[in-house]
């Protein structure tokens, strides 16, 4: 079934609308969304669904002293792999375990270049980033009970246990290992770094002395309600607690008192620690659904 089906089926032909939000201001009953070829859009409710946060970088990156070409060192978010044409002949060090780093190793290798992978602990080998009893009441149950938002936020913490890669991405990565096209390397972080010579010179805690061209960082990303672009105006309207970045929301993920919904990573203290997975979205849009339905009969 192509897209234009889909948007017959559920009357979306002419609901989908293409463009950028930069701000949204809070008006008396409703929302003023301003875009950025500044055009405005106003709205009874809004949800915003998205897994915006900032890039969670390693300590030694604030410690390094020389100077460097900035596209030689960058975060997994600021890395586009269909703009870039080539990389041939270079070395690339990525360090992460989690799938994005998977990602960006295969279609480094596909446009040349010989790739080494770095986490600090074992490669972990997992379908879903945590346990899958996570999915369903046997865990959620628990979680859901919990009334201290700190330690659903450390139950958070410990189910996501870092990165993790598919059985297929691994597969994938061992086949091009063998084919010497990439380097694993586990348990094992960078010391210090510095740009020598037109290149990367790294020290590793296990005594390994590296080269290479570029460093791509997949080393996760902190989530902050305070620090995302399009809330600061809605919070500063409608202030509400703040665990370790994580909004409280209601049970119908509505921020505050307005017809303000979230969903993704910023509802991990309702939805749990697959908020910004497939199954968590699932989760989430149940229930903005029944607030919507609940808030709109009132």
């Amino acid at each position: 079934m192509n897209n234009n089906i889909k948007k017959q089926n559920w009357q979306l032909e002419n609901r989908v609308y293409q463009g950028k939000v930069r701000q949204i201001l809070p008006l008396k009953s409703q929302f003023k969304l301003v875009l950025n070829d500044g055009k405005v859009l106003v709205a009874s409710r809004v949800i915003i669904a998205t897994n915006y946060g900032n890039p969670q970088l390693p300590e030694w990156v604030y410690k390094i002293k020389s100077l460097y070409p900035t596209e030689t060192l960058c975060p997994s978010i600021k890395i586009n792999l269909p703009t870039i044409s080539s990389l041939q002949n270079e070395r690339i060090l990525i360090i992460g375990g989690g799938l994005t780093s998977g990602h960006l190793a295969i279609g480094a290798i596909k446009r040349g270049a010989k790739v080494v992978l770095m986490a600090r602990r074992e490669f972990q080998e997992k379908l879903f980033d945590a346990d899958a009893g996570w999915l369903g009441p046997k865990y959620l149950k628990g979680f859901n009970a919990e009334p201290d938002w700190y330690k659903r936020w450390e139950m958070i913490q410990q189910a996501r246990n870092g990165g993790s890669l598919t059985p297929k991405m691994m597969t994938k990565l061992r086949q091009l290992a063998h084919e010497g096209k990439i380097e694993l390397w586990e348990n094992c972080q960078i010391k210090e770094a510095r740009w020598q010579d037109e290149q990367w010179q790294v020290i590793c805690n296990t005594g390994i002395k590296d080269k290479c061209d570029r460093i791509w960082l997949a080393t996760g990303t902190k989530f902050n309600v305070a620090e995302h672009p399009l809330l600061s105006d809605i919070l500063a309207a409608d202030p509400i607690e703040i665990v370790a970045g994580l909004p409280v929301l209601d049970q119908y993920l509505r921020l505050g008192k307005r017809e303000f919904f979230l969903m993704g990573s910023l509802a991990a203290l309702q939805v749990g620690p697959v908020a910004r997975n497939i199954s968590g979205g699932r989760k989430a849009s149940e229930l903005i659904v029944a607030g919507l339905t609940k808030y709109r009969k009132i």
